[in-house]
């Protein structure tokens, strides 16, 4: 182990997430003349866990890219993981505001929890179901749904709305763009017949007045452009710090 400072840092994040403490991301285990930490003894410390109280989002969500992240993207040629990264990396080379590349970092957040929508609980009544959903929310666009619910325990429209709507902006580009359907993989081809298809011309309008429906457009362009196994992104830990920063106290 090479004995500059930080590289015990970059060997563990070449496997896995750290997580940040009121500690810091490392803990310097010492001896010292006057202790103020057991950690600062040289007596025997037990297995234990630190701060288990302690669930910051970057660390929840963290777990989730290196666990489910790590499986096959429905048949595309990356990871969702991968996937979702290369998409907030579109985002940020675009220029696009702080919570806009948090939506398209975790627009598929859905997958990862393998929920469907409602928890299970089959699809909303007609008269609930949100502006701008799909009309078969149980299916492939249930993601969408589940993925925003759970992530506005921390986070604003800015970044639910977009994640919300990112699968009915498929279905809204198909309408309006006479090229857009030709760019789609053949998975997404295949999940567009299950959320509802191109969209009416009065879907289209309705979704167009939406607030958030121009960023889940972006999202969705970058969705559909993350998708390259010979793209190596910047990895989870590289936008921990966007989240934190994001995330509601």
């Amino acid at each position: 182990m090479p004995a500059e400072p930080g590289t015990v840092l970059e060997v563990a994040a070449s496997f896995g997430f750290v997580r940040e403490t009121n500690y810091g991301r490392l803990f310097d285990v010492r001896v010292e003349p006057r202790p103020g930490n057991l950690a600062y003894t040289s007596r025997r410390i037990l297995p234990h866990t630190d701060n288990p109280y302690r669930d910051p989002v970057a660390a929840t969500i963290g777990e989730l890219f290196a666990g489910p992240g790590a499986r096959d993207y429905l048949g595309e040629p990356v990871t969702i993981g991968e996937h979702m990264l290369q998409a907030a990396a579109l985002a940020e080379a675009a220029g696009a505001e702080p919570p806009l590349v948090a939506a398209a970092l975790l627009h598929d957040i859905g997958h990862l929890r393998g929920e469907p929508s409602r928890g299970g609980q089959g699809p909303p009544p007609q008269a609930a179901r949100p502006a701008g959903s799909s009309p078969r929310p149980n299916t492939d666009t249930g993601h969408g749904e589940s993925g925003a619910r759970w992530l506005g325990q921390w986070f604003g429209e800015a970044v639910t709305e977009p994640v919300r709507l990112h699968v009915t902006a498929k279905r809204y580009l198909c309408a309006v763009d006479a090229g857009y359907f030709g760019l789609l993989s053949a998975e997404s081809v295949r999940t567009l017949s299950l959320q509802g298809g191109p969209m009416t011309a009065a879907e289209a309008a309705a979704f167009e007045a939406l607030p958030h429906a121009r960023d889940a457009v972006s999202v969705r362009r970058w969705d559909d452009q993350a998708k390259d196994p010979a793209i190596t992104p910047p990895g989870f830990a590289h936008f921990a710090p966007l989240l934190e920063a994001l995330a509601r106290p």
